[in-house]
């Protein structure tokens, strides 16, 4: 059956991007649509993008935010379903050509933060995203009661999904790549030369945060937590953040390395030879918790989001439910008593799985997938 696969912009990494591959595996027919293309992705692959992608507008999210609703209205095309991947305004999309017995399946990453959580994400304190929020609200609600199938990655973005729309939704938890990381017992194998020297340099001993050098990722709580706990630190990833994680880092009381744009051979060592992964972000998921387990790691992790519902307590991690530095501290102090090596649970949460899952809720709607 032909269908299309809804994504809101395809950046060159990040979490819904590789739910977007995963989409782009199950359906290897279907075209792909989206505001703008930054990555190019899919070659060989039609990729739709929006008048938006011809303007200004795809280089300020913020500054496009207002216009993205009316953007995705009776998109040309006549597809049998359309998957969404969405986590802003996706989900309002409709088709001028769409047939009868056309089904939308949304996979929600979260309702836009920004508009319907600010307190979880900085984006939503901009005057712009603040001035726009009622009236998006509004419509972002009135749209999603429009009728569509709806599943959540976690069941702390069913609750949202559930307070903010009206809607119910099934959780589907997304792909990780856990397979690839259990494959391999030491990634210190698979490092180059130069990154070999550079895990030798590090600590013995030392704490692990990684994600997104992003103001919600609470990087600098690793930093603060690991200086409480007296415990060298290591933050690795990329971002904007980053000048002011290494101010951080240089006034902290323990060793502070921070690792830019770390390859995922040096990620994954890292998860292996790190005393403890600490991830303190109130996330939607948390995909790089999984990895890390995967890889061998033990892991702390809030218990206010979605990070905390695929950890086993007291068997991979620990997960801190005061949202306060003093309690990732405390946590890390705690974690010897858990025990390190990796969890076979973790293999459920696979894209080869997901997979599966996406084919089953597809196929219970429109009798094939």
């Amino acid at each position: 059956m032909p269908g299309i696969l809804v994504h809101e912009w395809i950046a060159r990494d990040g979490g819904s991007e590789k739910v977007l591959d995963e989409f782009v595996r199950t359906f290897p027919e279907a075209d792909v649509l989206c505001l703008w293309d930054d990555a190019d992705r899919y070659p060989g692959r039609t990729v739709h993008e929006s008048g938006l992608a011809r303007t200004p507008l795809r280089r300020s999210k913020a500054l496009a935010l207002s216009a993205m609703p009316y953007v995705w209205r009776r998109r040309p095309g006549s597809y049998d379903f359309a998957l969404v991947s969405s986590h802003c305004f996706a989900h309002h999309v409709t088709f001028r050509g769409a047939p009868s017995g056309f089904e939308k399946f949304v996979y929600v990453h979260t309702p836009a933060r920004y508009l319907w959580n600010p307190e979880l994400d900085d984006r939503g304190a901009s005057l712009a995203v603040r001035c726009a929020a009622p009236p998006l609200r509004a419509l972002d609600r009135r749209r999603a009661r429009e009728g569509a199938h709806f599943a959540a990655n976690s069941d702390f973005v069913r609750r949202r999904i559930e307070r903010a729309w009206d809607v119910e939704a099934r959780v589907i938890f997304p792909p990780v790549e856990t397979a690839r990381i259990s494959s391999v017992p030491d990634w210190r194998d698979e490092l180059s030369a130069a990154e070999s020297a550079l895990l030798e340099g590090l600590p013995e001993t030392f704490v692990l945060g990684a994600s997104r050098f992003v103001p919600y990722k609470r990087l600098d709580w690793v930093i603060r937590a690991a200086d409480l706990a007296g415990v060298p630190a290591v933050i690795a990833g990329s971002g904007p953040e980053e000048g002011r994680l290494r101010q951080l880092a240089d006034e902290a009381t323990v060793p502070v390395h921070v690792l830019a744009r770390p390859s995922d051979a040096l990620l994954y060592a890292l998860y292996q030879q790190a005393h403890v992964y600490v991830f303190p972000a109130v996330e939607d998921f948390g995909i790089m918790p999984v990895e890390a387990r995967a890889a061998g790691a033990r892991v702390v992790v809030n218990a206010l989001g979605g990070a905390g519902e695929t950890v086993a307590e007291g068997v991979d991690g620990l997960c801190f439910r005061e949202d306060r530095v003093e309690a990732v501290a405390e946590c890390i102090t705690a974690i010897d008593g858990v025990p390190k090596g990796r969890n076979e649970a973790v293999a459920a949460l696979s894209s080869e799985n997901f997979r599966q899952h996406i084919r089953d809720w597809i196929g219970e709607e429109i009798g094939t997938a």
